[in-house]
């Protein structure tokens, strides 16, 4: 859940969070990355046999990259990623498929910056989207990703065309009104306790419009 992950602009900000982690676990490794201000995020949801690929599914981030993959609002498919970007995921997830020899499921979230793809973390599982791409593609993945990993099927032993119009999206959902002290504030961090799915004809819904604009409030910070 990014437990004590944290976002520094500067020096003093980055001492400051080193020594509250050291404070917690002393003995810890402490990893630091460069981040990618203002990129979008997007993860692939995907299942490999041993031999062939099956992209389940393409979410696009409202967020920018630094709100946790659980607190944010991801539209499915992609509402502004073009195919170039598209097809980088695309290859990427599978040539880590290929890299990990997963059988079954895989999850990758993704960093785009200027049309340039980046890996931020591969999980070899299920994901929390899994579920949300089975519902709303009307298809049984997570069957089909079983009988894939006790290998009793290959992926070529079934169909499977996504039933959608429009799009659909995933949205959090929190608990603030029960823990009022906690921070609100969203970052690295996760703070959701669930997600419901709403479905929207086109990027004109007002719904959407209303999602979206929580992505240009956290570009003007």
């Amino acid at each position: 859940g990014g437990q004590r992950m944290k976002i520094v602009i500067n020096d003093d900000e980055l001492t400051t969070a080193v020594l509250k982690i050291l404070k917690y676990h002393p003995d810890n490794n402490i990893l630091i990355d460069h981040f990618l201000v203002r990129a979008k995020e997007a993860e692939v949801d995907a299942i490999f046999d041993g031999k062939n690929v099956q992209i389940m599914g393409i979410m696009e981030h409202i967020e920018p990259a630094g709100i946790h993959s659980g607190d944010s609002n991801a539209v499915l498919p992609p509402f502004t990623l073009g195919e170039f970007v598209i097809k980088q995921m695309e290859k990427f997830t599978a040539e880590i498929a290929k890299a990990l020899d997963v059988r079954g499921l895989l999850n990758v979230q993704f960093a785009i910056k200027d049309d340039e793809v980046y890996v931020i973390e591969a999980n070899p599982r299920a994901s929390r989207t899994t579920p949300f791409i089975c519902k709303a593609y009307g298809i049984p993945y997570l069957n089909i990703a079983t009988k894939v990993m006790v290998e009793a099927n290959t992926l070529e032993d079934f169909t499977m065309e996504p039933n959608l119009e429009g799009y659909a999206i995933k949205e959090p959902v929190f608990s603030f009104h029960k823990f009022p002290d906690v921070n609100k504030e969203l970052g690295p961090e996760m703070k959701s306790t669930g997600e419901r799915i709403y479905f929207i004809k086109d990027t004109l819904d007002p719904y959407f419009r209303d999602l979206h604009k929580v992505r240009s409030m956290y570009l003007r910070r």
